[in-house]
């Protein structure tokens, strides 16, 4: 899970807080005076359309649906963006980054009803047994419990920033439990949090008119996994305790935080402009050139 903190930004703002799809939110205006009429029930009422469309922690969700029923659908007006970027993901990663994982969470544990308590795991199907998708139709050839958590909050986070220039507003922070966008004259200073340390940090980001996601293994852990599986090994990835990475979009931002899990950042670099810290096992600390940020510890 992201592993940011400690946000110092200008003021006066306005903000909402609220929580939804299991994580705090918190939306910062800058330079108006008043919260625009309707905007909180705007962004409320779109959240609960996408989770509806791709929760697979409720029964009554489009992705239950196809975990229940084979055949066709036809996908929600904002699939698009999402899946393209699952399916090229999914190739770059040579299978890691997959949407298939979801029966594998399950196993795992980490179930609709939160149990934490791993079963027997198997390995998911590969995308070509399972998936035709052409765009606004997939066909399932099987059942299927989909998961989109690897860049699902992210292109929620952009949506919700898609609503605040709807309403006007033209400098703004939407951060969802550390996937966040900022977008105005201002920057903020954002600090990451030490993954073994939560109340340090390892170096301060200067955020301005970009989003930064983040994944940590230090979130969300339980038994042996934590919220990344590799689907071929079964195993949550230990080789690195903590990832960040810098994008035009939250979307693109919180998918190549989970696909550095699996691949070299140069392999991704080819097809995608984005900035990175990451944080491995031993704690040493690699990060593209340039990154917008102070580190407080050893780089590499």
């Amino acid at each position: 899970m992201p592993s940011t903190k400690s946000k110092t930004k200008p003021k006066p703002s306005l903000e909402l807080t609220f929580e939804a799809i299991g994580t705090q939110w918190s939306i910062e205006l800058f330079g108006l005076d008043r919260m625009p009429d309707g905007l909180s029930e705007a962004i409320q009422q779109r959240i609960a359309v996408y989770d509806k469309n791709y929760s697979r922690f409720r029964d009554d969700s489009l992705v239950a649906e196809m975990s229940r029923t084979a055949g066709n659908y036809l996908l929600p007006d904002d699939a698009q963006p999402l899946f393209d970027l699952y399916h090229k993901l999914y190739e770059l990663t040579d299978g890691a980054v997959t949407p298939l994982i979801g029966q594998v969470m399950v196993e795992a544990g980490y179930d609709a009803s939160y149990s934490l308590q791993p079963k027997q795991l198997h390995q998911p199907p590969a995308w070509d047994e399972v998936l035709d998708y052409q765009y606004p139709n997939v066909h399932l050839k099987q059942p299927a419990l989909l998961d989109v958590g690897a860049a699902g909050k992210g292109y929620l986070v952009d949506i919700v920033a898609g609503i605040l220039e709807e309403f006007g507003a033209t400098a703004y922070c939407v951060d969802a439990g550390g996937d966040m966008v900022c977008h105005g004259p201002q920057s903020l200073r954002v600090g990451l949090e030490h993954p073994d340390q939560p109340d340090e940090v390892i170096g301060i980001v200067e955020l301005e008119n970009h989003a930064l996601c983040g994944s940590a293994g230090n979130r969300r852990k339980w038994a042996n996994f934590h919220h990344i599986i590799d689907p071929k090994s079964l195993h949550s990835p230990v080789h690195l305790k903590a990832v960040w990475v810098l994008a035009e979009s939250a979307l693109l931002a919180d998918g190549l935080a989970t696909a550095l899990f699996f691949v070299a950042p140069a392999k991704l670099m080819k097809h995608y402009t984005f900035s990175y810290v990451l944080v491995r096992a031993d704690n040493s600390l690699e990060h593209s050139q340039p990154f917008p940020a102070e580190f407080f510890t050893g780089e590499s």
